[in-house]
Formats: structure tokens, C-alpha cells, sequence
């Protein structure tokens, strides 16, 4: 326990270091305010009950703003139009030969894609501010008392206008604090949901709903499954590659040999964020026909085996799709080729490729079934410990704990570096993080 703390007081004896941890601070607390701020015509305590009743993808989109979408503040939308505009940009990057090849131009490239995606959330930020202003209106008077096409204009103003502004703070923090600011905004909205938690639990213990070993067991299902995931996150397949020796001048250096990491979890949550988004598509359908017998099978649907099966195989596939679009095999062994180097016992070019895409799907299977896992632990927390609370239950696995562990061991590690380069002790003793070999 002794070292965390005195890492963070080497952390803050660095004036760069401490300025930075300062400025994520203050734009993270300016976060949280903004989530707050309710947006005019609207009844936010009214809209918080109704949302909490509903669940799904109402309940997911609240998750990542922190509660901002429960109350239609100016941050309803959250950072969720920029997560998805960037999906869509980094999938398009890898069809579409233009974006490519402008991916490849180094610094310049990449500042022209993250144009590119500024343009295409605010594009998805008015057409979602629409969406969002029709549904609020939906909820009768006792939620919009004034609806109207005024109130779709302010929707949209507010709406977009927030999540300009998110999108602002995350770049800012990316540039001039620790971290990526995207990530750190997601982290705090989830965070933010941890007293509303404890104080679900303590309301359940005064009602004798649950009693003191059951939340013992949860504890310890906590403690076990966020081990698990830091063990399974940081895992990877090490590949050794040989390299040839140089000759520089009449110095002769030996070959180096390093290693291509293969990450177990390459396609990170992208694939419960995908299919938890399509899985909830029928309920929002139904809910626009106003069918009460649909209304009622998709209700009983949710808690039956069929969807679970059917959300673990859209796990698995989007695993494989999106691993498929972000690791090339190709494109890596030609590198290597380009470089001299080698995998022991295989070919260079098209036999290394092989190899690599090889490796690759087996890596990939072990991945999926542990994000298919950990995708359905939150639903038995539900069901099976008698926990009928999905605020408790989300922080039991899903998108929420990777989420938590991933940004977590990201910040410690851009912090350690920052220790090490002058010579401070950091967060692990004794040995260095494994992203940082």
C-alpha cells in the first residue's frame, strides 16, 4: 500500500507531472458540472424515473454520460457521437483507399482524419439531438410541458453544443494532461455512478432485500473478476522476431531480437458496444409502433437464454470483424521483409503472413469467449445473486468494468513513464509494467 502512495507524492514533486494531473482535474470537475446543467422545457426528475424504469439502451447511453441522459441535460448525448464517428472513421479508413493512404502521411494525415471526425459528430450529434427531442416529447407534458418545434430547435442547439464542447475537453486533455481525454470522460461518467451503487446496496440492506453475506459475496465476485480482466487486458502472445546484423562504418552489431506483441483482447469493447446496440434496436422499434403484445415479447425476450445466445454469437463475430479490420498480417510481414527481419522456423512474406493471421485467430477465439463472458456476468449478477439492480449489477463485468480496468491501467502507465524518465520509483516495484517492454 506503501508505494501507490508514495508514487503519487513523486508524482506530484514533478511541476510538469503536477501541472498535468491539475489540468485532467479541472476538466474532468468542469465535465461533471456541465452534466448537471438541465436543458430548458424540460423535467428532469420526471425523465430520470422514466428512464430508470425502461433499462436497455436507454440505461447503456445514461451509463456513459454520467447520468446526463437520465435528466436531458446539456450533456444528454455525452461523448458517445465522437466514440461512434470515430468507429466509423476508423472502419472507412480501412476500405476505402484515400483514407488510407492518408493515415499514411504521418502527423498531417492524421490531423485531416481527426477533422474528418469532428465534421461527422457534429453531423451525428444533430440528427441523434432530433431524435432524442421527438422521444422526450413522447413522454407527455409531465415531461415537455411546451413541446413543439421550438423545443426541437433548443434540443438541438443544447444538445450539439454539449457534446462540441465534451469533445473539446477530451482533445484538450489528451493534449495537455495524462491520458487520453476521451477515455478519462468516459472513466469519470462510469465512476460517477458508484455512489448511486453504494447507496442502492445500504437501501437494500435496510430492507432486508439483501443481507450482510450476499454482499460479501459480492465483494469477492468484484475483487476475483476485476483481477481477471487486468490479467486477460494486459495479456499478449509474444512473437520472437530476428534481425540482421549492421554494418555502420567498421563497427559490426549483432542482430537484435524483439518481440511482436499480439494482444489476447485486440478489438478491446468494441464488440459489446456493437451488440448491445443492435440487440436494443427491436426494443426501440417496437416502442415507435406503440404494439403493446411486441412490447410485452421483447420484455420477456431480454431475460430469456435465446438472447443471450444470440448476444454472445454477435460478440464473438464483431470480435473477429473488427480484429480483421484492424491487424493486418499482410502489411506486417512486408514490414518485417522491408526490415530483414525474421520468425524463427517461418518464411518471410507470404508464409509469415500466414503465420501471423494464424496465431492471430487462435488468439482471437480465446478472446471472444472471454468478452462474451464477461459481456454476461452482469446479467447473472442480476438473476442468479438475486441482485435485481442493473446499476449494482453493471459493475460486475460488461462494458462498464473493462471500460474502468482498461483506462485505469493506461493513466498509471503514462504516469510511471513520466516517473521513471526522472529516475522516481513507480507504481510497481520492483519490476516494470508489461505495456511499457
Amino acid at each position: 500500500m506503501a508505494q501507490p502512495i508514495e508514487a503519487l507524492k513523486n508524482a506530484f514533486r514533478i511541476p510538469e507531472l503536477k501541472q498535468r494531473i491539475i489540468f485532467v482535474l479541472i476538466m474532468l470537475a468542469i465535465y461533471r458540472v456541465g452534466a448537471h446543467i438541465p436543458t430548458p422545457g424540460v423535467d428532469g426528475v420526471a425523465l430520470a424515473e422514466r428512464v430508470r424504469e425502461a433499462g436497455g439502451l436507454l440505461g447503456f447511453y445514461d451509463l456513459f454520460s454520467g447520468g446526463a441522459f437520465a435528466q436531458a441535460t446539456i450533456f444528454a448525448l455525452g461523448i458517445m457521437p465522437y466514440i461512434s464517428a470515430s468507429i466509423i472513421m476508423q472502419l472507412l479508413t480501412a476500405v476505402v483507399p484515400t483514407l488510407e493512404k492518408l493515415s499514411k502521411e504521418g502527423e498531417e494525415g492524421r490531423k485531416k482524419i481527426t477533422e474528418y471526425t469532428r465534421y461527422g459528430t457534429i453531423g451525428l450529434c444533430v440528427v441523434q439531438s432530433i431524435g432524442l427531442a421527438f422521444f422526450l416529447q413522447q413522454q407527455g407534458p409531465e415531461v415537455v410541458p411546451n413541446p413543439g418545434l421550438g423545443f426541437t430547435l433548443m434540443c438541438i442547439l443544447s444538445f450539439t453544443t454539449g457534446s462540441a464542447f465534451i469533445m473539446w475537453i477530451g482533445e484538450q486533455i489528451s493534449e495537455r494532461g495524462i491520458g487520453n481525454g476521451i477515455s478519462l470522460i468516459i472513466f469519470i461518467s462510469i465512476v460517477s455512478g458508484v455512489p448511486t451503487a453504494l447507496r442502492n446496496i445500504l437501501r437494500l440492506l435496510n430492507a432486508q432485500q439483501l443481507n450482510v453475506l450476499q454482499v460479501l459475496m459480492l465483494i469477492v465476485v468484484l475483487v476475483l473478476v476485476t483481477a481477471f480482466v487486468v490479467m486477460v487486458t494486459q495479456g499478449q502472445r509474444r512473437i520472437p522476431v530476428q534481425y540482421p546484423r549492421q554494418v555502420k562504418g567498421r563497427r559490426v552489431f549483432s542482430g537484435a531480437r524483439n518481440y511482436l506483441p499480439l494482444r489476447v483482447n485486440q478489438a478491446g469493447v468494441i464488440p459489446i458496444i456493437f451488440s448491445t446496440s443492435i440487440l436494443m434496436l427491436p426494443n426501440m422499434v417496437v416502442g415507435a409502433l406503440n404494439v403493446p403484445a411486441l412490447e410485452v415479447f421483447f420484455q420477456d425476450w431480454h431475460n430469456s437464454w435465446v438472447y443471450n445466445l444470440v448476444y454472445v454469437l454477435l460478440i464473438v463475430f464483431f470480435c473477429f470483424f473488427y480484429t480483421a479490420i484492424t491487424f493486418n498480417p499482410v502489411e506486417m510481414a512486408d514490414n518485417m521483409k522491408k526490415y530483414g527481419g525474421v520468425i524463427m522456423g517461418v518464411r518471410p512474406g507470404k508464409a509469415t503472413a500466414e503465420y501471423l493471421q494464424h496465431v492471430m485467430t487462435r488468439i482471437t477465439i480465446v478472446g471472444a469467449a472471454f468478452l462474451a463472458g464477461v459481456a454476461l456476468l452482469p446479467q447473472l449478477v442480476y438473476n442468479f445473486l438475486n441482485i435485481y439492480d442493473w446499476h449494482i449489477a453493471s459493475f460486475f463485468g460488461g462494458t462498464s468494468l473493462l471500460i474502468l480496468v482498461g483506462v485505469g491501467l493506461d493513466t498509471v502507465r503514462h504516469i510511471e513513464q513520466h516517473l521513471v524518465m526522472r529516475n522516481y520509483e513507480g507504481f510497481m516495484k520492483g519490476r516494470r509494467m508489461r505495456g511499457r517492454r
